[in-house]
């Protein structure tokens, strides 16, 4: 059982170190992807493309993440019900979350695994603000259907004959390509009011740092992240993923900026990567109809949707029993679930395998 009085101070100096280091992952991943079609569409170069990013992550953080911090530290489950052992072990628990899916392979999303860690101390402790946790989950379910209709809707207003015309003009590239520029440094405005939180929401509900200063430090971890280790992310969402132009980067950008806006404003933490990827499938579905709504991508939407908060919550409210109080008995339950759990996919997943098998070796008779 962790020690409160003895350990306090340390506890406090990596409860931050460990928040402040997401918010560096949560600026390499989610805040330079946001700077990727201005990047990919060569408007901008790599280096100003990070830079820009910085700033306007920051500023958002700075400037409009309050609402969102106040959601995570106390809009979920009281203030009082987040010490500084807890807050660490909700960190720790959205980011090992984090840590277990890339070795998986399965993309997460940093608000859903954090809201998650925190579900898992209320259930804990029997103090869940029911009310705004289905508040949060409604938007999570609602925003990329939302963003699916925006972009059909745009995409069919940019078929239209106008339209085509006015984009067949030599003068529509230099306006479009502002517009890019826009739209990218407007959604990592977006990404910083709403994913900041995410690093340091948790140890702001603690006490362990006020609200301003939660925001400058997180924002300016976050900017760091961006700027140092986002390259890869940005070479990838720019370059390596598909080649969009520079009208359908508009509609992205700008759709995925404005509904993390309102969340924010709302100070609902919700996953820009969702939206972003529900607006990709809406310009494929006008240009090959039903065909882009491929099963495979909709499951993976899905498993993301679930398997985030719900894998982060396991974790915290596991963590908790076995250090906070001392009961093993939870523990136990939850290792028996997970048994089941996966021993559930492994017989499906050899189950599938058989029956792969069967069809080949019928094909060759």
């Amino acid at each position: 059982m962790l020690n409160r009085k003895e350990g306090f101070p340390t506890l406090t100096i990596i409860a931050i170190a460990i928040g402040l280091f997401f918010a560096i992952n949560i600026g390499a991943s989610g805040a330079a992807a946001s700077m990727g079609i201005a990047y990919g569409s060569g408007v901008l170069k790599k280096r100003i493309a990070l830079v820009l990013c910085a700033l306007a992550v920051f500023l958002g953080a700075w400037l409009g993440g309050g609402e969102v911090v106040k959601t995570i530290g106390n809009g979920i489950v009281p203030s009082s019900t987040l010490t500084v052992e807890i807050a660490l072990i909700v960190l720790a628990s959205a980011a090992f979350s984090l840590f277990l899916a890339n070795i998986l392979g399965i993309p997460l999303s940093t608000s859903e695994v954090t809201v998650g860690a925190v579900v898992g101390v209320g259930i804990v402790y029997q103090s869940i603000f029911l009310s705004k946790l289905l508040w949060i989950m409604m938007f999570w379910l609602l925003a990329p259907i939302v963003a699916f209709i925006i972009a059909i809707v745009a995409s069919s207003f940019l078929k239209t004959k106008v339209v085509k015309k006015w984009l067949n003009f030599p003068k529509a590239v230099p306006i479009l390509s502002v517009l890019v520029l826009l739209m990218g440094v407007f959604e990592a405005f977006a990404a910083g009011m709403n994913n900041v939180a995410n690093a340091v929401g948790p140890l702001v509900g603690a006490g362990v740092m006020s609200t301003e200063n939660g925001l400058f430090f997180g924002g300016l971890f976050v900017a760091l992240g961006a700027v140092a280790l986002g390259h890869r992310v940005l070479e990838t969402n720019g370059k390596k993923i598909t080649t969009l132009k520079l009208e359908e980067g508009c509609i992205i950008s700008g759709t995925g900026a404005s509904i993390v806006t309102v969340a924010s404003i709302f100070g609902i933490p919700i996953p820009l990567t969702q939206i972003t990827t529900s607006s990709i499938i809406g310009i494929g579905f006008v240009k090959d109809g039903k065909a882009v709504l491929k099963k495979d991508i909709v499951i993976q939407l899905l498993t993301v949707w679930v398997v985030s908060p719900v894998l982060s919550m396991v974790l915290s409210y596991t963590f908790i029993q076995l250090l906070i109080e001392n009961n093993m008995y939870p523990v136990i339950a939850v290792l028996g679930v997970l048994i089941s759990v996966f021993g559930l996919l492994f017989l499906m997943k050899r189950s599938s395998a058989k029956e792969e098998m069967a069809k080949i070796d019928l094909g060759k008779n």
